[in-house]
Formats: structure tokens, C-alpha cells, sequence
């Protein structure tokens, strides 16, 4: 039973309501106003819009102050966030909280320092004045200097920087290992047939003493390595202790040299070489585009780079295309430039492992890549439909003469012109200078990750002892079928 009282409207008027007032016939009457009645409303409604009017305006000053109220006041990030609303705080508390290892000297200044040293240069007292030298690697760098940036320079990252390990969602370990790698030059000094400076640095030794380190920190036991997130670029980084670290979030420029069961996308993060020719900062347009196709690079590699040689024989004496054997020099960087700068499209075929900087290179050139790498895995795919940006041919069409060509000189000036518009749009992704670039989305694509390591320690921890012939479930199988060209 409904037990709310019914509000009830009062009763129309009708004409035979008793409170009808008479109907007056001929009878001549003198009608007097009456103004009190009338007097009285009018002062009753004016003191109440008065009293109205004055609530609004104390209410007003009491929270709305003139803006020149607190001309000394300075614009925080507090004061960021507050002004942003409730939603931005939120956004700010929910970002994944990584803790950067404070290593010991040995695995980040010392390497640059070793480097320097192995090729001549002098001891350097203060880490400040160290250079950290140029190379298509750099992302090891970048990120290290990016967490040690003050956090109101990094509001828009997806990852916030915590001191405290205990707050703590992932574990950076800020090793420069393919700095490392490549400490020793690879032709050392030598005069008549004697090293004049001898190898000083040991990296397969430097390798395990990280891990020696590592293994006694407790974050580590937690979870065992889930949580932590390691940079190994070049594709040997870490070769000596890929096993131990595999559990880890690899930062890595493709999976040429690592097993299925070391590494996946599902786990892993596919970043990009640093480009090492100059941005091209023109319009897009094909007029000063007179090439068709160009490659500069080593013809002969290992492994899946065979194709190198098989493409050369192929496309040398070809019309309209330019493909040089050479060898990183800041002279073929200059000519490498050039002929990116000036051709339609640019030849990206595997190296010793899939990928390799060229592919950036003639990203930032607007020169449209032809990928001739089957297994290459490209960076933030999430982001960027790469069929936009580039031309993918299977390596058996590639390589059968005339095959190339004759693709490449179907495609319309109208397509060209497509594809330069979408290379242009995803520009800043293969920036690592740029603030809203490489290193943002690398930070991005990292934090994505977190559900799936906080169900994989969980999962490691209950997992029984079995006999398992193949990997399991945790690694990724993707699609097999595959296609011949995508144009």
C-alpha cells in the first residue's frame, strides 16, 4: 500500500461556484480601488529578488575571487591536476609506477666511459661531461635520461617515475647492453701486427655481473623477473644472459636472434632503430623524386640477409633504380641521404636479422619502404597500420627478375602521394628527440602491459612441475597462412 500523501490540485472555478463574485446588472455603483493589497505584493516580491541578488553575490566573492586575488601564485602541477578536474586526477594515480634501479656505475657512465677509453679517449672524473656516443641503439639512453627528467616535465608519460621500490608496479634496469656489446672496436690498433691498445673491457663478463647483482635484490625474488623491464636493442644484447632475464619485458628491434620461449609481442616490445640520415622536412611530393627504387647498404650478410645479394643481381641494371653496396661512414650517410631524399621508394630487405635502421631511415625520408623481410615484427603496430606507409612483398616474388619493378611502377602518383600523407602522420613515432615521440610510445606500450605480468608471476607461482615437449600457452602463435605481396 502506497502510504505517500496524494497532492492534490485545487478545484477549477465554475459558474456556479458560490465564490463567484455577483454579477452586476444596471445599478450605477461607485467602485473604489483598493492599492494596499497591491502596495503590499509589489514590496514583498522586491525585498525577496533583493535578498536573492545579495546571496549570488556573496556567493560569488566567497568562491569565486577576482582573478587578481593571488597575483603571486604559482601554477603547479597541483594546481594542474586540480584545474583539470576529477577525471585528469584519477588518470594521474592510475599511471604504472615504475622504479628505476640505481645501478652501480659499472652498467651505465662506466660503459660510455670504457667505450671512450677503448677508442683513445681520456678518464673523465665527472658522468655530466659524458656523451653518450652516437648509434642506430640509442633507445637504452633516451629512456634512462627520460626517468631521470623532473616528473612535472614527464606529465604526459605513461609511466610515472616512483623512489620508492615498494610502490613500485615495474622494475627498470637501466643496463646500456648494447653499448656494451660494441665497447671493443672491432678492428683494434695495431702497429706491425701488435695491439697497441688492447682489449680492457670483458662484456660477456660485464653481463654476468649484473646479474650477480640483480639476483640479490629482493624485487627480483618477488616475482621472479615478471615485474622488471630490460632494454637490449641490438639484436645480441644480453645474449649471455637471455635466460636468466627472459621472464622480463624485452625492449628489443625484432626477434631475429631470440627462441620462442625467450621472447613474443605478447610479453615484448618491438622498438625502432634510431634513423641515421637526416629528416626530411620538405612537402610531400613526387617532382623532385627522380628515382624509382633506392638501396645504400652492405650487399653480403648472414643468415636471412642472403636475400641482399640476390636482390642486387636483380635490380642493378635496372632503369630508374639505385642500389649501392656500402658501409656506415658519415660519407655514405651524406649519399644515403640524398638518394632517399630524392627517390619514390627505398628497399628495405632483411639484414642479419629482420629489421634494421634503413627501414627508419627512409620513414623519415617520405620515402616509401618496400619491406622484403618475411619475418620482420614492426614497433607500435597498435598505432600504425604499416600497409599505409609501406609497400610488403614476400621474398620468392622479390627476387624473380622484372617481378619489383613492374609492381613498383604500377603504383599511381596519386598512391605515392597517399602513402607520403600517412608517412608524414606518423612521423614523430621514429623521433627519439621528439617529446610526444619514440620514447613516449615506447613508455606507452610498456605500461600495456602490466595486466598480463601480474597474471603471469601470479600463474608462475602455482605452476606444478611438467613435461612439456613444446612451449605452452605463454607464448604467441600468430597467424601462418601469410601473403605474397601488400600494395
Amino acid at each position: 500500500m502506497n502510504l505517500r500523501s496524494k497532492l492534490r490540485s485545487p478545484p477549477l472555478s465554475t459558474a456556479s461556484s458560490s465564490h463567484s463574485p455577483p454579477i452586476l446588472h444596471n445599478t450605477k455603483t461607485t467602485i473604489i480601488p483598493n492599492t494596499m493589497p497591491r502596495t503590499k505584493s509589489f514590496l514583498k516580491h522586491t525585498l525577496t529578488l533583493a535578498c536573492l541578488l545579495s546571496l549570488i553575490l556573496l556567493y560569488s566573492f566567497l568562491f569565486y575571487p577576482p582573478s587578481n586575488s593571488y597575483p603571486n601564485k604559482k601554477i603547479t602541477l597541483d594546481t594542474y591536476k586540480h584545474s583539470n578536474g576529477v577525471d585528469d586526477i584519477s588518470n594521474i594515480n592510475n599511471k604504472v609506477k615504475i622504479y628505476m634501479y640505481d645501478l652501480p656505475r659499472r652498467f651505465t657512465f662506466g660503459v660510455i666511459q670504457s667505450y671512450a677509453a677503448a677508442r683513445g679517449g681520456e678518464s673523465v672524473a665527472n658522468d655530466a661531461v659524458l656523451k653518450y656516443p652516437g648509434n642506430q641503439h640509442p633507445a637504452e639512453w633516451y629512456l634512462f635520461s627520460d626517468l631521470n627528467r623532473p616528473s612535472d616535465e614527464r606529465v604526459d608519460s605513461a609511466v610515472i617515475r616512483v623512489m620508492d621500490p615498494e610502490k613500485a608496479d615495474l622494475f627498470y634496469v637501466p643496463f646500456f647492453s648494447s653499448l656494451s656489446l660494441v665497447v671493443n672496436p672491432i678492428r683494434p690498433a695495431t702497429v706491425n701486427g701488435s695491439l697497441v691498445r688492447p682489449f680492457v673491457y670483458n662484456d660477456e663478463q660485464t653481463q654476468e655481473a649484473l646479474m650477480e647483482w640483480l639476483e640479490k635484490q629482493v624485487y627480483w625474488k618477488r616475482n621472479n623477473g615478471w615485474d622488471h623491464v630490460f632494454i637490449c636493442q641490438d639484436p645480441n644484447a644480453l645474449y649471455k644472459v637471455i635466460d636468466r632475464v627472459k621472464n622480463g619485458v624485452l625492449l628489443v628491434s625484432d626477434f631475429g636472434r631470440l627462441d620462442r620461449n625467450q621472447a613474443s609481442l605478447v610479453k615484448d616490445v618491438i622498438v625502432p632503430y634510431s634513423h641515421r640520415i637526416r629528416t626530411y622536412n620538405g612537402d610531400i611530393g613526387i617532382e623532385k623524386r627522380k628515382s624509382l627504387l633506392f638501396f645504400m647498404g652492405n650487399r653480403y650478410r648472414k643468415e636471412g640477409g642472403k636475400i641482399r645479394d640476390m636482390l642486387f643481381q636483380v635490380l642493378e641494371n635496372e632503369e630508374d633504380v639505385i642500389i649501392k653496396h656500402g658501409a656506415q661512414s658519415r660519407e655514405s650517410r651524406r649519399a644515403a641521404s640524398q638518394g632517399m631524399h630524392t627517390s619514390k621508394f627505398c628497399l628495405h630487405p632483411a639484414g642479419d636479422t629482420p629489421s634494421a635502421c634503413r627501414l627508419f631511415d627512409a620513414i623519415v625520408s617520405l620515402c616509401v619502404p618496400v619491406i622484403i623481410s618475411d619475418n620482420i615484427e614492426l614497433p607500435f603496430e597498435d598505432v600504425i597500420d604499416y600497409r599505409k606507409i609501406a609497400v610488403f612483398v614476400d621474398s620468392n616474388t622479390a627476387v624473380k627478375p622484372g617481378n619489383l619493378v613492374k609492381l613498383l611502377r604500377r603504383v599511381s602518383s596519386e598512391r605515392i602521394l597517399e602513402f607520403q600523407k600517412e608517412l608524414k602522420k606518423v612521423n614523430r613515432y621514429f623521433e627519439y628527440d621528439d617529446p610526444n615521440g619514440t620514447v613516449k610510445e615506447i613508455w606507452r606500450q610498456v605500461s600495456l602491459k602490466l595486466p598480463l605480468i601480474k597474471l603471469m608471476s601470479n600463474r608462475d607461482k602455482r605452476i606444478v612441475v611438467r613435461d612439456l615437449m613444446e612451449p605452452d600457452c605463454s607464448c604467441l602463435c600468430s597467424n601462418q597462412s601469410g601473403v605474397h605481396s601488400i600494395l
